[in-house]
């Protein structure tokens, strides 16, 4: 009889920990800590001289869809960015390196919060082997040395559920809730504009915008509990939801924009197909960026 191991069939997830949510010092803490993990906003003036915010938001949806084809967890992208954003804010780098420090970022992000990390190898397939592992494994030591070896960075998400604990609600709408603010967080971790925000407002900025689309009424009441919580002053929390409900709306429209686009040239797509087809798997072409 064959012995077999099942452990590794499902993936086991660690649960929220009552004690640490319930604890008022945790917050507290997380909210005294948050500013010392926050990137200079004006790195693209001040220290970049070749990269702009537009190659940024490039390499960051690649990053998102490397994610979420990988079945990532949903700290592993924001804490990624953070990782771009602190590296940028002390470190000049030519556009040609941007897509190898979005890998190592990944890298280094998804040791710190997977049970099963992306592997180098893997990564370098997804950059279409522009990148060698020598130059992963490299440029893996100078990110941490510039960022002192100090990867457990304050993100949103830290935030997500110890103010979800604090707000009375049912389960399901509280899942709800959550899930559309992770996604808003993750658009945030996209636009540089949210650099200047503090994670726990982006956080309550997520939960106010997620709560506004599902309940469609008004978010006063759910302000006036996020300003308890957090401290936070309600109309830079108002201000921040509606900038995160104004990314949105912009990229479902783009969204929309693509998909007619896409409509519209399926015959060129069909007579590419097998051309595409045969090509390394790269979400997206983030070497448009070096021309």
């Amino acid at each position: 009889m064959d012995l077999m191991c099942c452990e590794a069939e499902s993936l086991k997830r660690a649960y929220e920990d009552p004690v640490l949510l319930k604890d008022d010092r945790v917050l507290h803490n997380l909210l005294a800590t948050e500013d010392k993990y926050q990137p200079s906003a004006s790195y693209f003036k001040c220290v970049q001289s070749d990269i702009k915010p537009y190659m940024r938001k490039m390499v960051a949806e690649w990053m998102l869809e490397v994610c979420e084809e990988q079945q990532c967890e949903e700290e592993v992208f924001p804490l990624a960015m953070n990782y771009i954003d602190r590296f940028m804010s002390v470190v000049d780098i030519p556009r040609t390196r941007l897509q190898l420090l979005g890998a190592v970022s990944m890298f280094l992000a998804s040791k710190l919060k997977e049970t099963n990390p992306l592997t180098a190898e893997k990564l370098v397939v997804y950059t279409d082997n522009s990148v060698t592992l020598e130059d992963l494994m490299t440029m893996e030591l100078l990110v941490l040395n510039k960022l002192k070896w100090d990867l457990s960075a304050i993100t949103p998400h830290d935030f997500l559920e110890q103010i979800l604990s604090r707000i009375p609600m049912e389960t399901d709408l509280r899942n709800s809730i959550k899930r559309h603010a992770q996604i808003f967080i993750a658009l945030c971790s996209k636009d540089c504009k949210f650099m200047m925000y503090p994670p726990s407002m982006i956080a309550a900025g997520s939960l106010g915008a997620a709560a506004h689309g599902l309940l469609k009424s008004s978010s006063h009441k759910l302000l006036g509990n996020l300003h308890q919580i957090l401290g936070i002053d309600i109309d830079c929390l108002r201000s921040c939801q509606e900038q995160i409900e104004q990314t949105l709306a912009s990229n479902l429209s783009n969204v929309d924009n693509n998909m007619q686009e896409t409509n519209s040239s399926k015959t060129d797509y069909h007579s590419n197909r097998d051309h595409i087809e045969g090509q390394p798997t790269t979400p997206t072409d983030v070497q448009d960026i070096v021309f």
